[in-house]
């Protein structure tokens, strides 16, 4: 059962992310945006049972729940704690299948192949670790052609700036090495 370190505050108002002790997956995103997407997540759909939570996004150590700004957060972080501590932690299992995900390659060309690894380095070291920091993500989703298809998840899927400012960013960086990218958010 992971407990609690920390609730941290991120950019999106209506976003905390709590910091556990214990992992609650090894590798392994898990975003929903509506309870019926969580039906299979125990925690998540445990999380979607309190009234006003509309994402739920969690990996490895962390885990953030944006509300629909209707609920006062100390209230809402109270009931947000009992499923969240309850939910137990990553096992080697979860560890395993984290591996074997990472395999699964999708069904592109070598050179799309090459140009999503080589674009994931960059999002790697310079864009996650500060999305990751604010209690969201962001994951490639595909490349046609000159468009590169990314969705934000977790704080950054409601957060204006992530729809802004961050993709800019993202494709300002993009273009350092693919310099006719597009990034769209999807």
């Amino acid at each position: 059962m992971p407990k609690i370190a920390e609730i941290e505050p991120t950019p999106n108002p209506n976003a905390m992310k709590f910091v556990l002790r214990e992992p609650l997956t090894w590798g392994i995103t898990r975003s929903y945006d509506d309870a019926g997407q969580a039906q299979d997540d125990p925690l998540a759909a445990k999380l979607f049972e309190i009234e006003h939570v509309t994402n739920v996004f969690y990996v490895d150590h962390w885990i953030t729940v944006t509300q629909d700004g209707g609920a006062d957060w100390q209230e809402l972080m109270r009931k947000l704690a009992v499923p969240i501590r309850d939910a137990p932690a990553a096992d080697e299992q979860s560890a395993q299948i984290a591996q074997a995900a990472t395999l699964n390659v999708e069904s592109m060309s070598d050179a799309d192949r090459v140009r999503r690894d080589r674009i994931n380095e960059i999002l790697d070291e310079q864009v996650r670790p500060y999305l990751q920091g604010d209690g969201g993500d962001l994951y490639v989703m595909g490349i046609e052609g000159n468009r590169l298809m990314v969705h934000y998840q977790g704080a950054c899927g409601s957060c204006p700036s992530s729809i802004s400012g961050t993709l800019a960013g993202i494709e300002s960086l993009v273009r350092q090495i693919e310099p006719d990218m597009e990034v769209v958010a999807v």
